[in-house]
């Protein structure tokens, strides 16, 4: 049967849906939904294929929306959605994962949520602000943040969260009790000598290869770096990068040695692609060395940036890559990276780019 593409966007203003066929040369745009409430993330459980986005702010509160019929009609519900009286009220949700029959939602201030019944109501899973370190958690720039949920794709005990800026933390026992993982990764703004903190890292993005649920990718504030063995020790893979700054990473649906970053010029010199001239950088061996893909993309006079959850990758053969820009365009590759094309332009801007692909 015929496949169609989706791309799922979170905006400034609202949730945005693109749909293509399986050649993904033409899109069309629906939106803006969700009554234009900011969306951090819009991503769509696989198996039911229903598209949730989490979002909010200080005005309209936290809450994560629902489409049962690919953005025709929403809902959206924040029951539970809250902290205990006398803590920071939740600002919004910043990030969705489902998994093994739950979703879990990473909020602002930091902490994680859980839904048993497809985001109706949440149970927040307290044993992460639990931690010890809880006290030293301290806002990134864009707040103190859950940004990056993932869970092992078997156990449903396991999952990796990271929060800006605290770092990476791990559960194995389902969110009873959490452990950093950061050794290896820096941290350039603590004093000298205090560099590699047991937590207190800038993560901006992690994810996990496909079929290999131990070796984990991030980007961070202070570097790019890979893992082999679930975020218990981590080693750098910047060399042959413009930046050791950025924030999204994407992984190939199929290949675990493929990954895709998009470097910025640095934390304090601009924030937009290196000398003006947009690229996406691909590894095919796992970090070890990268190439530069630029057919496609615009070479003058470009300070746009990438945020941390604006870039993806589909599973149709060959792979598409995505990105989504600050200054509201939407780039797509249906090979792998090695053409690009501008989708869209002049959106809000894109905070979250996620693919879904249903039968046409």
């Amino acid at each position: 049967m015929a496949r169609k593409a989706l791309l799922l966007l979170g905006t400034r203003k609202g949730a945005f849906i693109l749909e293509s066929n399986a050649d993904r040369r033409d899109w069309a745009l629906r939106g803006p939904f969700c009554e234009t409430w900011p969306m951090n993330h819009v991503i769509a459980d696989s198996v039911s294929g229903t598209v949730y986005a989490a979002g909010g702010n200080e005005w309209f509160g936290p809450a994560v929306w629902k489409s049962e019929d690919l953005g025709t009609s929403w809902t959206h519900s924040s029951e539970g959605l809250a902290y205990a009286a006398g803590e920071e009220p939740i600002k919004s949700v910043w990030s969705l994962a489902p998994a093994n029959g739950m979703l879990y939602a990473g909020v602002e201030p930091a902490g994680l949520f859980r839904s048993a019944d497809a985001g109706q109501s949440w149970t927040h899973v307290g044993g992460l602000r639990e931690h010890p370190s809880r006290p030293d958690w301290h806002p990134g720039g864009g707040g103190l943040i859950l940004h990056s949920l993932v869970p092992h794709p078997e156990d449903a005990d396991q999952l990796w969260v990271a929060i800006s800026a605290a770092g990476i933390f791990y559960t194995a026992d389902g969110g009873e009790t959490w452990e950093p993982r950061n050794r290896g990764t820096r941290a350039d703004f603590l004093p000298e000598g205090q560099n590699y903190p047991e937590y207190g890292q800038c993560v901006h993005s992690l994810a996990m290869a496909p079929g290999r649920p131990d070796r984990l990718y991030q980007q961070n504030h202070c570097g790019m770096y890979r893992s082999h063995d679930g975020g218990q020790q981590w080693e750098s893979i910047e060399a042959g990068l413009p930046s050791s700054f950025g924030f999204p990473v994407a992984v190939h649906p199929r290949e675990p040695e493929t990954l895709y970053l998009l470097p910025l010029n640095g934390d304090i010199n601009g924030r937009y692609v290196p000398d003006g001239k947009a690229a996406a950088w691909r590894s095919r061996d796992g970090g070890n060395s990268w190439q530069a893909l630029r057919d496609g993309l615009p070479q003058t006079n470009v300070f746009f940036n990438v945020l941390r959850q604006a870039m993806a990758t589909d599973r149709l053969e060959p792979t598409g890559v995505y990105f989504g820009t600050n200054t509201g365009a939407l780039f797509a590759s249906a090979d792998e990276g090695d053409n690009w094309t501008c989708i869209a332009q002049h959106l809000p801007t894109i905070l979250s780019v996620e693919t879904l692909e249903v039968d046409a």
